[in-house]
């Protein structure tokens, strides 16, 4: 019987795309890297192809992913940012070696490590995440944190759009369970027709 899982929510800023592997924190959490071969597979499908990924680096990497969420929802907020949090972030980042290199096509892609083994991949994957999530906690990239509107959900987001106003994490899961919700509520406080 084939296993399926729930969709990743692939993002264009990779450090809090990698916080979306898990979604809907503050309601039913649904992780989208339960297994050590889905982070294998997350990691392709954002540029970082491993060979192979262990059980205990999938456990870094959800240290690294509650890191990152835990630091970029306090800078969001305003608030200071977690020591615990900060000192993983920065472990992976200067765990990592990875190199960005620049395709003929004018693409930047990562180069990871050149060790032989699939332990040290994984390693410069999460050290190139880890480098992402520093740029953008520390305001290095342009664009803000944000919360996400979701009361389900609360996801810290990159927003990179014009006016810097997004509020939700992602348009066609919370924002439109939002307004649908919204709009369902305004109907049912509205007379019906027969009123």
């Amino acid at each position: 019987m084939r296993v399926t899982f729930p969709e990743f929510r692939l993002g264009s800023v990779l450090a809090t795309s990698f916080t979306a592997t898990l979604t809907e924190r503050r309601g039913t959490p649904v992780e989208r890297i339960p297994t050590p071969q889905r982070l294998a597979d997350w990691l392709a499908v954002s540029g970082l192809a491993v060979d192979s990924c262990t059980a205990a680096q999938l456990d870094l990497a959800r240290e690294l992913r509650e890191s990152i969420h835990l630091a970029a929802t306090a800078a969001a907020a305003g608030e200071a940012l977690p020591a615990a949090a900060v000192r993983v972030i920065n472990d992976r980042s200067a765990e990592g070696r990875a190199a960005a290199v620049l395709t003929p096509e004018g693409k930047r892609e990562w180069r990871l490590g050149a060790a032989p083994d699939a332990v040290s991949d994984v390693a410069d994957a999460l050290g190139v995440i880890a480098a992402d999530a520093v740029a953008v906690v520390s305001g290095a990239r342009d664009g803000r944190l944000a919360l996400c509107a979701s009361p389900t959900c609360r996801a810290a987001f990159f927003d990179t759009s014009r006016s810097r106003s997004r509020r939700w994490c992602e348009m066609n899961t919370c924002g439109n369970r939002e307004k649908k919700a919204r709009f369902h509520a305004g109907r049912r406080g509205q007379p019906g027709p027969a009123d």
